[in-house]
C-alpha cells in the first residue's frame, strides 16, 4: 500500500513539473555577449561573459570573467561585497596592504564590502572566475586606480 501512494504522490508530482518549469527563466549560453574589459578598469586582455543581471528575486550579479597572461583589473571595492569562484587558470588576489595570494581553480574568494583589492591572471598565465557580485542601491562596483606593474609584480 505505501508503495502505491509513493507512486501517486510521484505521478502527482510530476505532473506539476511543468507549472512549476514554466516560472523558471533559462538564457542559452550564447545569448549574452561578450565584452571587452574597459582600458580604464582593466590592464591587458580581459573578457566578460555576463551570466545574469539583478532581478525582482535576487540583488546579485554574475559574471565569468577571462584574464590573459599579465591582465588584472584595477584597484576596486564592492559595496556589498563579493564573491569569485576560480574555473580555470592560475591568477592572483591582493588587498591593498595585504600580501598577494595565488588563486587556482576550484578555489573560492570572498572580499567583503568595501575592500580595496585587485585580481586577475598572474604573469604567465591566465586565469578565468565566475564573480557574483552583490549590489546596494543600484551599484555593485566602485572602480579606482590602476594597479603599477611595480604593485603587480612585487
Amino acid at each position: 500500500m505505501k508503495t502505491l501512494v509513493a507512486i501517486a504522490v510521484s505521478l502527482v508530482l510530476a505532473a506539476a513539473a511543468p507549472a512549476l518549469a514554466e516560472s523558471t527563466v533559462i538564457t542559452p549560453n550564447g545569448a549574452r555577449p561578450s565584452a571587452k574589459g574597459a582600458s580604464a578598469q582593466f590592464s591587458g586582455s580581459v573578457t566578460l561573459n555576463p551570466l545574469y543581471a539583478p532581478n525582482s528575486s535576487t540583488s546579485s550579479s554574475g559574471g565569468h570573467v577571462t584574464f590573459d597572461p599579465g591582465a588584472r583589473s584595477a584597484w576596486h571595492t564592492h559595496p556589498g561585497g563579493q564573491v569569485l569562484i576560480v574555473t580555470s587558470g592560475t591568477g592572483w588576489v591582493q588587498e591593498e596592504g595585504g600580501q598577494k595570494h595565488e588563486i587556482k581553480p576550484g578555489d573560492v574568494i570572498w572580499t567583503p564590502p568595501g575592500v580595496k583589492h585587485w585580481h586577475g591572471a598572474t604573469a604567465t598565465n591566465s586565469m578565468s572566475h565566475i564573480a557574483v557580485t552583490n549590489m546596494v542601491e543600484g551599484k555593485n562596483v566602485d572602480w579606482l586606480e590602476k594597479v603599477t606593474d611595480e604593485q603587480y609584480l612585487k
